[in-house]
């Protein structure tokens, strides 16, 4: 391959050859063939397949049987140009097995950043992510889910936004979460992706992305999740006290997230809520968690957890439950409207 370097690797099974790395130039592989072949690049090289830039993925080659004969050739084209496959080929003296995609880089990067604030995240779970995030953007197409529609931004804005809340928080990984305005999923899939062990219910009262909730839950096979087609002011009047954490994110003020969550959850539950910037809607929401029995104990800015540079302006406003809260509340929609906190 024309490239300013040129490496050439004679290798055998067992045998492993480190390239020769410098961000300065770039690096080619030549006719390389043998039982295992395994080139590791970081995110910032290109890997040129034929001429053409190639998607990173893990091919992992087998000695076919003595004599065998080849019936495909090695492949010559990018792997961009079928980035949503995996095929088997053949080449002269040896078998591949299935080719599997590595992580592209904003989400090969989520588990380092989730871990700036102690969230373990294994690649098989952003693995989960990564197809999440194809199936919102193909979707999205059609039906308008989000405006965050980059996989930067959706890796950033939406999945590892989400997990922020297990630094708000002490989690045990088994509670019983409600995500009040689901919307695309977020953050209630992506907690759930995360903690395999919680037991989610998705609140969505737009029946179209209700319907998309509940075929990604199917697609991403996450079990104990609940897609709910309705209003949280109703729902709250038959589930009061059924969870151990409620959630909101992008829901209204902060003093209307603290009504719609507060009633779902026991004395000790939590209520979390998203917000940017807070100093206006701070005193409304005071005199909402104090008329719902509830008592803001943290303010969680995502410069203080690590992230602020990749989230910035980001706040986590956490809520306990202390006493009941009045059967007479969330209110209506109407009513909720025209006596605003």
């Amino acid at each position: 391959m024309p490239a300013p370097t040129n490496v050439n690797v004679k290798d055998r099974p067992g045998f492993r050859v480190p390239l020769f790395h410098t961000p300065a130039v770039d690096e080619a592989v030549c006719a390389m063939l043998s039982a295992l072949v395994h080139v590791s690049v970081s995110p910032a090289f290109s890997v040129i397949v034929a001429g053409a830039n190639a998607e990173s993925w893990i091919e992992t080659l087998r000695a076919a049987p003595s004599g065998a004969a080849a019936t495909e050739d090695a492949p010559r084209t990018s792997r961009r140009s079928a980035p949503a496959h995996s095929r088997s080929t053949r080449v002269a003296g040896a078998d591949t097995i299935r080719t599997m995609r590595v992580a592209s880089p904003p989400f090969a990067a989520l588990a380092l950043e989730a871990a700036r604030f102690g969230l373990d995240v294994s690649t098989e779970q952003v693995a989960v992510c990564e197809r999440f995030a194809a199936a919102l953007i193909e979707r999205n197409t059609s039906v308008n889910l989000t405006a965050i529609t980059d996989p930067v931004d959706i890796a950033h804005k939406h999945f590892l936004d989400s997990w922020t809340a297990f630094a708000a928080r002490r989690w045990t990984g088994t509670e019983r979460v409600v995500d009040v305005g689901s919307g695309a999923g977020f953050p209630g899939l992506a907690l759930r992706i995360a903690r395999p062990g919680l037991r989610v219910t998705l609140v969505e009262s737009v029946g179209k992305k209700a319907r998309f909730l509940a075929e990604m839950a199917t697609l991403l096979g996450l079990h104990d999740v609940e897609v709910r087609n309705e209003r949280a002011e109703a729902l709250a009047h038959t589930r009061r006290d059924r969870y151990d954490v409620a959630t909101a994110r992008a829901v209204g003020t902060l003093g209307q997230s603290i009504e719609y969550l507060l009633p779902f959850v026991p004395i000790g539950g939590d209520a979390i809520v998203w917000k940017g910037r807070l100093e206006q809607e701070l005193p409304g929401a005071r005199k909402a968690a104090t008329v719902l029995g509830g008592d803001i104990v943290a303010i969680v800015p995502t410069t203080e957890i690590g992230v602020g540079d990749v989230l910035p302006g980001r706040n986590l406003v956490v809520v306990r439950k202390v006493r009941p809260t009045p059967t007479r509340y969330p209110r209506t929609a109407a009513e909720a409207r025209r006596r605003p906190w």
